[in-house]
């Protein structure tokens, strides 16, 4: 009987751990970061983090995704850049797949910088907002400065070898908001 009773506990003791899966961890790899903005990539799919200002409790850490599909991630990079050189008028709209982005050009200090808003889940009622970069920021958070730019570079290489063009997608498409007047634009902060 003892040992009818101590093979049951010995299997019952195996089936328990056996419920115990260890999953691959696959790992996020970080391009570059500045302060609380941060790009990372997972396989193909590329993260941005934020800080986000617009909540009351300044622990709230946001972030939207995207694949880099037709070079995205320099689509969007190149995107910044253009507006640090020629500020829009108007806020430029990215529509992701789970978000609608904003890139918010303000003069701060005399230089110009970007922030991203964002509305989570394509609803106007849920906004983050990170904070405001400037240029050498958004240098560092996509890697130009620190040569990690290669990582999402090399898709897009590969991409024009293989004979197809590097098309335009959704994180580079988005037009600018159009509105008549540059005099009735209000600072959002």
């Amino acid at each position: 009987m003892k040992k009818i009773i101590l093979l049951i506990t010995c299997m019952f003791g195996i089936s328990v751990f056996s419920q115990i899966k260890v999953l691959k961890n696959e790992s996020l790899v970080e391009i570059g970061k500045d302060n609380s903005v941060g790009l990372y990539k997972k396989a193909d799919k590329f993260t941005i983090n934020y800080q986000d200002l617009n909540t009351s409790n300044l622990n709230t850490i946001r972030s939207f995704s995207f694949q880099n599909l037709d070079g995205d991630v320099s689509g969007l990079y190149k995107l910044i850049i253009d507006g640090f050189i020629s500020t829009p008028d108007e806020n430029i709209i990215l529509e992701l797949p789970n978000d609608i982005i904003e890139l918010h050009y303000e003069r701060n200090y005399g230089q110009p910088t970007v922030q991203f808003i964002q509305y989570i889940n394509k609803n106007r009622k849920y906004v983050g907002k990170s904070q405001f970069l400037n240029q050498k920021q958004v240098e560092k958070v996509f890697g130009k400065a620190n040569g990690k730019a290669a990582m999402y570079d090399k898709s897009a290489t590969i991409n024009r070898t293989n004979g197809t063009k590097p098309g335009s997608t959704q994180a580079s498409t988005a037009l600018p908001a159009s509105n008549s007047s540059n005099k009735n634009k209000k600072s959002r902060k």
